[in-house]
């Protein structure tokens, strides 16, 4: 692959930015229709691999300056977090909990702790990838 292919370059920047939009709005479409932390994660975790075919490993890492280990150890302890925090209030394993607040920017919003354990597998998810093509990538 040619390391300088500006078309490819600029085609891959606006379509991170595309397919990055559509993984925000899975993630947070998923817990009312399909969609969710997995499914945003994958979105993610292809939009870096798009990165990755455009530019090279170094370039795409000085981009996104994340040690990708560390990510997927943050989205274990928010998910184990959540599914565990219902131990501390007495009730049944992996039970969620949502309440209604008013918003000033939103208005009327129903927040859930399944958005955490979402957020979670969200990191897991783009970490875990990330963390295989970058030890598979950076072998040369």
């Amino acid at each position: 692959m040619k390391k300088n292919n500006v078309i490819l370059q600029t085609t891959a920047k606006v379509t991170f930015f595309i397919i990055s939009l559509f993984s925000i709005h899975i993630f947070f479409a998923g817990h009312f229709a399909p969609g969710g932390g997995f499914v945003g994660g994958l979105l993610t975790t292809g939009a870096i691999v798009l990165l990755l075919l455009a530019f090279d490993l170094e370039t795409v890492q000085a981009t996104l300056p994340f040690n990708f280990t560390v990510v997927i150890g943050i989205g274990l302890l928010l998910s184990l977090g959540t599914a565990a925090g219902s131990i501390l209030f007495n009730v049944p394993f992996f039970t969620h909990a949502f309440a209604h607040f008013d918003l000033p920017l939103f208005g009327d919003t129903e927040l859930h702790t399944a958005m955490i354990f979402d957020s979670g597998v969200y990191l897991v998810v783009v970490g875990a990838a990330i963390t295989i093509i970058q030890s598979i990538g950076g072998d040369e």
